[in-house]
C-alpha cells in the first residue's frame, strides 16, 4: 500500500478505461490525487462537466482528492517540455506531499513527462484497454459501451416533434422510440388537460405546470435514454395554445414569458415538423376550431419557431412515409463537428 498516489488525464471525455484505472489506483494508495488536465485553447469539454463526471466516479471513495490543472496550449501535440516542469511544480503544490507513485497508461514510456518530471516517484504502467478519448469522440454511439452512464447524457441527441394537432405526432413519437430503443417525452398537456375535462377551459396555472413539467421531464428522461430521446411537443406549442385560453391578459402574457424562457436554453439536435396532410382524428381532447383550419394554425406554429430562428425539417405524407423519412433525417445527424482536429463542442 502506497501512502500518496497521483493519476491524471484530460477525460476528454471520461470513459470505462479511465473508471478501471481509477478504481485500481485507489486501490493500491491510502490517499490518491487525480488531476484532470484541462487546455484552455484546446476546444475541449467544459473542465465543470469533466470534474463533475469524474466526482460522480469517486465521491464513494474516502481517500480520493480532485484537482484540476489548465494549460494554455493550443494542442496536446504542442503540449511539450517547455509546459512539463511549471506543470508538475502546480501539481506537487496542489498534492503538498512526496508523491510515492505515479499511475498512467502504457502508453506512456520513459520519455513521458510522467517519467521525466516525477523522478523521485515510482511509475505504475496501466495495460491500455482498445478504447481512447478520441475514439469515443470521432463517434460516441460505435463506443457507446465504453461509455460511463453520468457521461452518456452528454453525447444523447435530442430530437423534437412538433405541428398542430392530430398529425401523428405522439405515435410517431413512440414508434421512434420503440425503434431506437430508447426512451421518449409524452405531452405533457395531455395528462394535465384532463383536470379540467376540457381544454377550453383549462386554468393559467396548468399551462404553467405544463411549461415546468415538460421541462423537468426532458431533464430527467436524458439521464437514462440510449443515444437518442424523442420529446412530443415543446414550450413553444404550450404558447401556441395559450391562445385558446379564455382568461386575463396578464396571466397569458405571464405564462408565454415563461415558455419563451425556456424556449432560451432549449437545444435540439433535430426538430421534426409534422404537416397537416393525415386525417385528422377526433378524440375528445382536440379543438374543433384547429379541426376546421388546419392549415392556418399550422403556419401559425411554423411563425413561431421561425421568429426563434429554430431550424425544422418538414415531414408530409401517409404514416409509412413519414416514418421512413424521419428515420432518415435521425440517422442523418452528424455526432459532432471538427476544426483543426479538435472536437467543437455543439451542445
Amino acid at each position: 500500500m502506497y501512502e500518496v498516489g497521483m493519476y491524471g488525464g484530460s477525460f476528454n471525455p471520461l470513459h470505462q478505461g479511465h473508471v478501471r484505472c481509477i478504481i485500481e489506483a485507489a486501490n493500491q494508495c491510502k490517499e490518491l490525487h487525480i488531476i484532470i488536465s484541462n487546455g484552455k485553447n484546446r476546444n475541449e469539454i467544459g473542465v465543470r462537466i469533466k470534474y463533475r463526471w469524474v466526482y460522480h466516479i469517486i465521491k464513494h471513495i474516502g481517500n480520493v482528492s480532485l484537482h484540476i490543472l489548465e494549460d494554455d496550449s493550443d494542442s496536446k501535440e504542442n503540449y511539450t517540455s517547455e509546459y512539463w516542469e511549471d506543470d508538475s511544480k502546480k501539481v506537487k503544490k496542489m498534492i503538498g506531499k512526496k508523491i510515492d507513485i505515479v499511475f498512467c497508461g502504457d502508453d506512456y514510456n520513459e520519455e513521458s513527462f510522467y517519467a521525466k518530471c516525477y523522478p523521485e516517484s515510482k511509475i505504475y504502467y496501466f495495460k491500455r484497454d482498445e478504447i481512447s478519448s478520441t475514439k469515443i469522440r470521432s463517434n460516441p454511439y460505435k463506443y457507446w459501451d465504453w461509455i460511463p452512464n453520468v457521461v452518456r447524457p452528454y453525447f444523447i441527441k435530442k430530437v423534437l416533434l412538433i405541428g398542430g394537432e392530430s398529425v401523428g405526432k405522439s405515435t410517431l413519437t413512440i414508434n421512434l422510440a420503440n425503434y431506437y430503443n430508447t426512451n421518449y417525452i409524452d405531452e405533457a398537456g395531455r395528462e394535465l388537460s384532463e383536470k379540467s375535462g376540457n381544454d377550453e377551459l383549462m386554468l393559467p396555472e396548468d399551462f404553467t405546470e405544463i411549461l415546468l413539467r415538460h421541462k423537468i421531464n426532458e431533464i430527467e428522461m436524458l439521464q437514462t435514454s440510449n443515444k437518442v430521446l424523442f420529446v412530443d411537443t415543446d414550450c413553444l406549442i404550450t404558447k401556441f395554445y395559450l391562445q385558446f385560453l379564455e382568461t386575463n391578459e396578464q396571466e397569458r402574457i405571464e405564462n408565454e414569458q415563461l415558455a419563451d424562457t425556456i424556449s432560451a436554453i432549449n437545444n435540439y439536435d433535430l426538430v421534426l415538423f409534422l404537416e397537416p396532410d393525415v386525417e385528422f382524428v377526433q378524440d375528445g381532447t382536440r379543438t374543433e376550431e384547429i379541426k376546421k383550419n388546419r392549415k392556418k394554425y399550422s403556419n401559425q406554429i411554423k411563425s413561431i419557431f421561425d421568429e426563434k430562428n429554430i431550424e425544422y425539417q418538414c415531414i408530409t405524407g401517409n404514416y409509412q412515409e413519414r416514418f421512413l423519412k424521419a428515420i432518415e433525417l435521425i440517422d442523418g445527424i452528424e455526432m459532432f463537428l471538427y476544426f483543426d482536429g479538435a472536437v467543437k463542442d455543439i451542445k
